[in-house]
Parts: structure tokens; sequence; C-alpha cells
């Protein structure tokens, strides 16, 4: 999909704020929860669990489908960007610096390179980018890509629907309404401030706010388990979140 989608995109200078949207969004939610997690004593754990999955959000295997649906090709290629220089950095970064800091996990910089430069998305972008550079001069190349592109849809729903688990522990219910109401209300909502104050207009702005409302990313979840942060608060907002998803993004796509 990104080898077929990048090399007919127009690149413009607004193209920032794809990228800073997802990155407001993950710096935003590790200030929020280690303000809010020293204010109600939360544990470290909870802590790392909370901004992992507050601040990585699943803007692939959830984001690319609804983006398609509710704003079409031109929306989903602009999505891609967001995805593979916003989230995906932001995982590969971020998620090893939340880790290091809450779980104790030593930092690496040379892995977190290797782990990006060799992402085979981030590859497909880097090599659509060249294409898009030289005029596109392998145009037999998109009826190809974009056969094997239509199966990621109802594959990654499917994979996603496989790893739902709602888990309603008592204990967490606040701290589940805390993590829910950032990564699905006030992240898109700081991100559409931010994008406004810049002058950031049209498709753009919008799908770089809508990427900001997508539910939390499984891979958060699944760091926030490898590395024993309160992985059933993890689990919870995850899946609590994919559901009440499928009705906040599209809210917020009306309003926009």
């Amino acid at each position: 999909m990104v080898l077929d989608l990048t090399p007919r995109i127009h690149f413009e200078p607004q193209f920032w704020f794809l990228t800073t949207a997802n990155w407001l969004v993950f710096l935003g939610s590790a200030l929020l929860f280690a303000l809010l997690g020293r204010s109600l004593r939360w544990t470290r754990a909870r802590i790392g669990a909370l901004s992992l999955v507050g601040g990585l959000g699943n803007t692939a295997f959830v984001g690319y489908p609804m983006i398609e649906a509710l704003r079409g090709k031109t929306g989903l290629a602009l999505a891609v960007i967001g995805d593979q220089t916003g989230c995906f950095t932001a995982l590969t970064v971020g998620g090893v610096a939340i880790t290091a800091i809450y779980a104790g996990r030593e930092m690496q910089p040379w892995r977190i390179v290797r782990q990006i430069m060799l992402f085979p998305a981030f590859i497909a972008l880097m090599a659509g980018v060249a294409l898009a550079l030289a005029g596109d001069p392998l145009a037999w190349l998109h009826p190809i890509c974009e056969r094997l592109a239509a199966t990621l849809t109802p594959l990654a729903l499917f994979s996603v629907g496989l790893q739902q688990r709602l888990i309603l522990p008592r204990s967490s219910l606040a701290a589940i309404g805390y993590g829910i109401g950032w990564k699905l209300l006030l992240a898109p909502a700081l991100c559409y401030l931010l994008g406004t104050i810049s002058g950031v207009t049209g498709l753009v702005l919008i799908v770089g706010v809508l990427q900001a409302a997508m539910p939390p990313m499984v891979s958060a979840a699944i760091l926030a388990e490898q590395y024993q942060l309160e992985p059933a608060l993890a689990g919870s907002v995850l899946g609590i979140g994919i559901l009440l998803s499928l009705v906040t993004v599209p809210w917020i796509n009306t309003l926009l």
C-alpha cells in the first residue's frame, strides 16, 4: 500500500503536521500521565502503561481502513505519511524510551535506528519517495501493488479483532477512563488546535486530527505486557478504545 500510494503524492510544505500530530499525541500522553500519576500516587507500571497506550495510536491496522472509508484514497495516502513518519517513529523511539524509564530497560540507539531503517513499510516509503521525485517512472507497479494492498483491510481488522481483551478490573476503572478520554477526545482536540493555529488547512488538517483520534496501538499493549507495565490495564484501554473509536472517529470526522 505504501509503495502504491507514495509515488502519487504531491508533497506540500504543510505535511509536517501529519508527523507532528502523532508526536504531539505521544509527548502529551507521557507528560499528562506522569503528572497524573504523581498527583494520584500511581505506580510506575501504571504510568508507563497509560503513557504507551495513550501515546501510540493504531494509525495503520485500524487507521488505514477508517480513513479510506471516511476520506477516500487521497486521505489514505496522507495517512500513510503520518503513520510512517510519525506514529511508527514514536513507537520505535518513544516506546523504547518509556519502557526504559518505567521498566528499567536500557536504551540502545543503534537498535532503534536499525529497527527504523529495516522496517519493510519504511523501506517502501523511502522507495516511494524516490519514485515520486523521479516522476513515477514505474507506473506499471501500481496495479500489482494495489491488488496486494487490497488484502490489508480485512486481514488487519480480523487480526485486531482476535486480540481484543475486554477486561474491566474495578481498581483500574478511573485509569481506563483517563486513558480513553485522552486518546479518543483530548488528543485530537489538541492536534486540531495546533493545526488551526499553525495555518494548516484542508485534508492535511483533517487526516492529521483523525489519526490523532485513532484508538491505542496493539503494539503498545504488547510492549506493556512484555515489560510488565500493568498489562491488564493496557489491554483494557486497547480493547475498549478500539470499540469506542468506531463511534468517536466518524463523529470527529463529521465535526471536521
